[in-house]
């Protein structure tokens, strides 16, 4: 006599009632850190898949980055495991804010990195890093942290949003590992 297979199904937050926002805001914040630490790896949401022999599928990792899904602590600590970076790096370090209003964004730059950005698109990043470096007589390191304030200035340098910024900032590979990115999806 056979049983009928049944599959095992992960729980989309889609299928819960509606999450609390303090708690969607949360996953949102994490999803960010899950997506800057990808990113930071020069991996794609594909790459990730091909890389864990199908183990990491592409749709899920995307989905615990957009925060459409929640990501159980026992993933979590393997995802961590995948990317080779505590558990701790994942998470997000901030008090998460509501949408809408201003919340605290911390952008910390590799200023290694930065080097490998084409000059047309670097070239007021790679100025204001340096002036923010004089200013603060921090010279030497290989990051450069962006407080809340410097980043909407560089935005409007930028001629656009900070969330516009922040996926520009993820595009070009520049984020340390420390960032995080409360508002927008980068």
């Amino acid at each position: 006599m056979t049983t009928p297979h049944v599959a095992h199904q992960e729980i989309d937050s889609h299928d819960e009632p509606e999450a609390a926002p303090a708690s969607r805001e949360y996953a949102k914040a994490l999803g960010a850190r899950l997506r800057a630490i990808r990113a930071q790896q020069h991996l794609s949401l594909h790459g990730v898949e091909r890389k864990s022999g199908g183990r990491w599928k592409a749709v899920v990792v995307g989905s615990y980055e957009r925060g459409d899904r929640a990501v159980s602590v026992q993933r979590l600590a393997e995802l961590a495991g995948f990317y080779g970076v505590p558990v701790s790096e994942l998470l997000p370090t901030e008090r998460v804010a509501p949408s809408g209003a201003p919340g605290p964004n911390k952008i910390v730059l590799n200023l290694e990195r930065l080097q490998n950005v084409p000059s047309e698109d670097a070239g007021p990043l790679v100025r204001f890093a340096a002036a923010i470096q004089r200013e603060r007589g921090d010279y030497g390191n290989r990051v450069l942290s962006i407080r809340n304030d410097d980043l909407r200035s560089l935005a409007i340098m930028y001629d656009t949003t900070v969330e516009a910024l922040a996926q520009r900032l993820v595009k070009w590979q520049v984020l340390a590992a420390s960032s995080l990115i409360l508002d927008g999806e980068p």
